[in-house]
């Protein structure tokens, strides 16, 4: 299935059972919630996902569920954290045989240390997308969140493998992502800039982003969708409009500790009835009594709940 990037693809919970388990009935209806918006694709088993927290067989498995469920209508990418090249091989082509249109790439613990070592990076990538055979959008991720911000040479290496079809930034720093956004234009091949920058989506549209890969995508999907596509068509304005009315979600949902959001995001999604429960998988800990209050408020002035659902 080709993918079209200039869209939203949310990048979707995981739905668990009391006993943190993947709960199949509450993920194939979460799915059909996502897929009925004008989304372009969903990222699958990637961090809003808790991917960090589930074995390879379960990654499998939820990517089964979910090409079944809304496979034939929209691309499915998905997460490959691996620890080493060999095991991202063996990754890939399960998670390729389970129906995957592409790859998120995970950045390795073995780029931490400075100078990062660009052909460590690329020959990486170059065995995943040529032996696998699957797109690959690449992931610049900040450290607080376990990832690595890549260097703009290597990002122009990298954009020149032709598996290599997107990057995702989420770096969470304008600069950097301007940084970015310089870097790829300069490239002979046209690759897109997913925002994966929660914190200033609207303003990476105007900052040159192409769609939006973010866990943002996964609460608002329907209005999100919306704002992204109206950015993406040159209807700044409206877009902004829309963004102003999710910003006091965005802060709610992405409140130090950052890591909390998927947490959070649940929360609200249970608030909304999408989603009958709020269990994350530990270590990750459920979200506070503050953060499912701040969370409930900034709904309501998000639209997303009715102000008479606001006390909890």
């Amino acid at each position: 299935m080709k993918i079209d990037f200039k869209g939203l693809f949310p990048a979707t919970v995981l739905p668990m059972t009391e006993d943190a388990q993947i709960d199949e009935p509450a993920l194939r209806a979460y799915m059909r919630h996502v897929a009925d918006t004008t989304i372009h694709g969903v990222a699958i088993n990637v961090d809003t996902g808790e991917t960090a927290h589930l074995s390879h067989e379960e990654r499998v498995r939820v990517l089964q569920i979910v090409v079944d469920e809304i496979g034939d209508r929209l691309p499915v990418i998905a997460g490959l954290p691996a620890q080493y090249t060999d095991q991202a091989v063996a990754y890939g082509r399960d998670y390729k045989a389970a129906g995957a249109s592409a790859f998120l790439v995970f950045p390795l613990a073995a780029y931490q240390g400075a100078p990062l070592d660009a052909e460590m990076v690329v020959r990486y990538h170059s065995a995943v997308g040529d032996t696998v055979g699957l797109p690959l959008v690449l992931f610049n991720l900040l450290p607080a969140l376990g990832g690595v911000l890549l260097p703009a040479e290597i990002i122009g290496r990298l954009c020149n493998l032709a598996p290599v079809v997107a990057i995702k930034d989420a770096s969470f720093e304008e600069k950097i992502f301007v940084e970015l956004v310089a870097a790829v234009r300069q490239q002979p091949r046209s690759i897109a800039v997913l925002t994966g920058d929660d914190p200033f989506i609207y303003e990476s549209f105007e900052l040159g982003a192409d769609g939006a890969l973010l866990g943002f995508g996964a609460v608002p999907t329907r209005q999100l969708a919306e704002m992204v596509e109206l950015a993406v068509s040159g209807r700044l304005a409206e877009a902004k409009t829309i963004m102003n009315r999710l910003l006091p979600l965005e802060r709610a949902m992405f409140a130090a500790p950052v890591r909390n959001y998927r947490a959070r995001a649940k929360e609200a999604l249970v608030m909304q009835g999408i989603l009958p429960r709020a269990t994350v998988r530990e270590p990750l800990l459920p979200a506070s009594k503050d953060e499912v209050d701040a969370m409930r408020q900034a709904m309501v002035r998000a639209g997303e709940l009715a102000p008479s659902l606001a006390v909890g």
